[in-house]
């Protein structure tokens, strides 16, 4: 691909929570993706799902309770409906903010699978809180059931979940050949939906991935130059929230990776930026990361702000 190809990571923030937020949301995103596009780019979009799929895994597993002839939503399932609906509102933003501008590029959500190991140690420690809250009675029958669960308060429960490492992207070809073709492509969305290979079959997981490894996996594969993160901050700092805080410019993954010794970063939060902006910077000449938030997406790619890792 192009060496200007640049994979864009949206966080959650660029998404909203509710429905109506995530229709304000996406046009804002729309806007710095246009910037790109103008910027002469070929732009790949990921992006988080959180609030939505647990949203959605709420939603389900209720309607599930309340008409016993249906069965609940797996994991699997229920991140296929998050990239489907959060697709449906970015894609159509980014097509007006396009045209308002003069530009007539297609744009296309791929639904996206990914492969995970069984075997990943992430099994044995699962962290990712998902869904509603549970009472001690359900959560011993979700337990009953194989699945792990956790106390978030006094006799309030919620269901957890693996975050195994991304494998193997099952349409990257479909993904390489659209953006090849001069598409703005919307693919991995929510990290991709969790998939385990069974010979020829492929078979949901009860898992989460994490954004940012897929969208590391994503630029990889796709050889793009450029990781754009758009997260909540404009630059990444150590030290946070304290008197000692110190914001980083441009960073070797050398002193990236010392950082990352010194927990600098916040898991589940910082941490798996920083991890996929080392990796993705150190897999290829002239690969760089940068990490930024969505209203500087334009002066980050341009280097004027943001942390970039090369």
């Amino acid at each position: 691909m192009s060496e200007k190809t640049v994979v864009v990571a949206l966080g959650h923030k660029a998404l909203g929570t509710t429905l109506p937020e995530q229709k304000q949301a996406t046009k804002a995103a729309a806007k710095a993706i246009a910037d790109l596009v103008e910027e002469g780019t070929q732009v790949v979009i990921s992006h988080s799902n959180g609030p939505q799929v647990g949203m959605i895994h709420t939603a389900m597993n209720e309607f599930g309770k309340a008409h016993p002839d249906y069965t609940f939503a797996p994991m699997s399932v229920c991140s296929a409906m998050s990239q489907g609906y959060i697709g449906y509102d970015l894609q159509n933003a980014i097509r007006a903010e396009l045209i308002s501008r003069g530009i007539y590029k297609p744009v296309a959500t791929i639904l996206t699978q990914v492969v995970i190991d069984p075997y990943d140690e992430a099994f044995g420690e699962p962290e990712k809180i998902i869904g509603r809250v549970l009472t001690s009675e359900e959560a011993e029958a979700e337990e009953d059931k194989g699945n792990f669960v956790t106390e978030v308060a006094e006799g309030e429960y919620r269901r957890i979940l693996a975050a195994p490492k991304p494998q193997k992207i099952i349409e990257i070809e479909t993904i390489r050949t659209l953006a090849d073709a001069g598409q703005v492509v919307i693919a991995a969305g929510g990290g991709g939906i969790p998939v385990m290979e069974q010979g020829i079959d492929l078979h949901g997981a009860s898992a989460i991935i994490e954004k940012d490894f897929a969208s590391e996996l994503l630029a990889e594969e796709l050889n793009a130059d450029t990781l754009l993160i758009l997260t909540s901050v404009e630059k990444v700092s150590l030290n946070k929230d304290t008197d000692k805080e110190a914001y980083l410019d441009t960073v070797s993954t050398e002193d990236a990776r010392k950082y990352i010794d010194e927990n600098q970063f916040a898991a589940g939060s910082m941490l798996p930026k920083i991890e996929a902006a080392v990796t993705f910077a150190e897999k290829g000449d002239g690969h760089r990361t940068i990490i930024t938030d969505i209203a500087h997406a334009k002066d980050g790619y341009r280097e004027k702000t943001g942390t970039i890792i090369k």
